[in-house]
């Protein structure tokens, strides 16, 4: 478990985040074709996962806007942004922000990866969905970096995500 806050509220997650240098857990998602991915669909590429608690907030479309913007330039990556909103709401946040070059992935029918990743909220009022963090794995699936965002309504370190993917 971890502790977190929300505005200055202590919250906990259940887990941890995966370490560097440990194989990350493969996951179940949902994609905006209702069609379940897994790492294996992306295979063969970097990844960086944005876990974010709702596209529908302000930071979290900020930084879903910033790893869009990085993506255009990173052929060998895929940026894939989480959360527990539904496939179509993700849809329709990523047209209206022009966000193409992300991959939104929903935890609609599960919780599994948020409590494989330890970033399921357990208390609070945003019990059940998920804590702010980055996972930036390899093209093996070997975690590179990772952060749990200390504060949800704070930013991830993108700096230190866009180096781990060199």
């Amino acid at each position: 478990m971890a502790t977190i806050t929300l505005k200055g509220n202590e919250i906990h997650t259940m887990g941890t985040v995966p370490a560097v240098g440990s194989q990350a857990p493969d996951f179940e998602l949902v994609d905006g074709k209702l069609a379940n991915k897994s790492l294996r669909d992306f295979a063969g590429k970097k990844k960086l996962l944005s876990i974010v608690p709702s596209l529908d907030t302000p930071v979290c479309a900020l930084s879903t806007k910033k790893f869009n913007d990085q993506a255009k330039s990173r052929a060998d990556t895929v940026m894939l942004m989480i959360s527990a909103d539904l496939p179509f709401a993700q849809g329709r946040f990523c047209a209206a922000e022009g966000a193409t070059n992300v991959v939104p992935l929903s935890m609609m029918r599960s919780r599994k990866f948020a409590k494989d990743y330890g970033v399921l909220i357990e208390d609070g009022p945003l019990a059940g969905i998920t804590a702010r963090a980055i996972v930036v794995l390899d093209r093996n699936d070997k975690v590179l970096h990772s952060e749990l965002v200390p504060e949800i309504a704070q930013e991830p370190n993108y700096e230190a995500a866009l180096k781990a993917l060199g």
